[in-house]
């Protein structure tokens, strides 16, 4: 005996496992998608958030030409901190210490084109994120 095949017309998409913050748009003239992620700090970790928060914020200020590698690397420490649980251990000590291995240049004053007093930012900004964990 043949089983009935089950035939499925699908119109938009088909999800076959959990799906989370994403965004889709079909069968559209013109479309417009604006994404908020509000993520909150592991609890704990909410100093070091700040620190990385700050630190961003002083960033311009620095006069850094590569400045897309801070901000990679301290969004890099934010991501990992962010979210319900504990974050992995290790997860966060590589994150931080790939954000002082891009401050390290300028601390040390090897990176060229930083403005006046960007040196002693970095320097403390450094000595931060070693003592807060």
């Amino acid at each position: 005996m043949n089983d009935p095949q089950n035939v499925h017309d699908y119109d938009g998409p088909v999800f076959n496992a959990a799906v989370s913050g994403a965004q889709f748009a079909w069968n559209n003239q013109s479309v417009t998608q604006n994404q908020q992620n509000n993520s909150t700090v592991a609890p704990g970790f909410e100093a070091l958030a700040a620190l990385v928060d700050d630190l961003l914020q002083q960033l311009p200020r620095a006069g850094l030409a590569d400045r897309e590698d801070v901000e990679a690397a301290a969004g890099e420490v934010r991501a990992t901190i962010s979210g319900p649980g504990t974050p992995e251990e290790g997860r966060v000590r590589r994150a931080l210490a790939m954000l002082r291995g891009v401050l390290a240049p300028v601390a040390t004053g090897v990176a060229a084109g930083t403005a006046a007093g960007a040196q002693e930012w970095a320097q403390t900004a450094i000595e931060g994120l070693t003592r807060i964990v």
